[in-house]
């Protein structure tokens, strides 16, 4: 019995030795496709620092070719008018010392050319940063915007929008706004349109802001690889939607004009 009873011992130790051995490679089979997760998330982490990275030097790059804008429209518009404003007052001042003949009519068209002057000043602090952004919303923001741009195009508007788009943070909002005002900056310098429409929609939980136009088109794709300059609202639109969380894209089709669509989440993101 003895030989028998330490036979059945032995083939109980190798069944226990067999159960180990295969729950150890389950284990090694576990641990190996846990590695080449873990490796996989190190590679997206990876990408997605450098999708991060590249984003920063785009959005910089954005920020300085603004302020160069800025820069030269003040240099040109700003500092000629007010060079004027001092080319005038030293004139009238020599004047007056001689004789204050007409010097009224001089006082009064060097008075219109300084309110022409902060007029300007104060179209560039709108477009900066419009208070009534902050204040009252972006449905205000943009009507007011798309008042003067209407004003001094000629283009006509079409608007639509849904009261709860306030509901959105301060970031996205302004986000909407950009995208709106660079919008309609492109078209009145490049589309050559006739006719616009802005609609702010809710679609299930995003919110998406549509710009029609029936200009001129252009070539989408090699614009935005390209990079260049002249187009640089359309870059600085899709890193500031992307931002947030969003989806930009842009369709643009000979005939039809352009559209550009900015949807975004509603809730959530920053």
């Amino acid at each position: 019995m003895a030989p028998r009873r330490r036979i059945g011992e032995l083939a109980a130790a190798d069944r226990r030795v067999k159960r180990e051995i295969a729950r150890c490679k389950v284990l090694e089979r576990a641990l190996r496709r846990s590695e080449q997760h873990n490796s996989l998330l190190l590679k997206e982490a990876i990408h997605m620092q450098e999708h991060l990275r590249h984003l920063s030097r785009r959005v910089l790059f954005a920020q300085e070719e603004e302020r160069k804008v800025i820069s030269r429209e003040l240099h040109d518009e700003i500092g000629q008018m007010l060079t004027g404003v001092t080319v005038r007052l030293a004139t009238l001042k020599r004047e007056a010392a001689v004789s204050t003949k007409g010097l009224e009519k001089k006082l009064a068209g060097t008075q219109r050319l300084l309110e022409k002057t902060m007029r300007i000043v104060h179209r560039f602090a709108r477009e900066l940063r419009p208070p009534i952004l902050d204040d009252l919303g972006i449905i205000p923001a943009l009507h007011s915007f798309m008042r003067q741009f209407t004003k001094r195009t000629r283009i006509p508007i079409r608007f639509s929008a849904f009261a709860a788009v306030e509901q959105l943070n301060s970031d996205k909002r302004t986000v909407l706004y950009r995208v709106g005002q660079e919008s309609l900056t492109n078209i009145a310098k490049h589309a050559q349109a006739t006719r616009v429409s802005v609609d702010i929609r809710k679609l299930a939980g995003d919110v998406r802001l549509e710009i029609r136009d029936d200009g001129k088109s252009f070539q989408v794709q090699r614009v935005l690889s390209a990079g260049r300059v002249t187009r640089l609202g359309l870059l600085g639109m899709r890193e500031r939607v992307e931002m947030v969380g969003g989806v930009f894209s842009v369709e643009s089709t000979p005939g039809k004009g352009t559209t550009i669509r900015a949807q975004i989440p509603l809730k959530g993101g920053r």
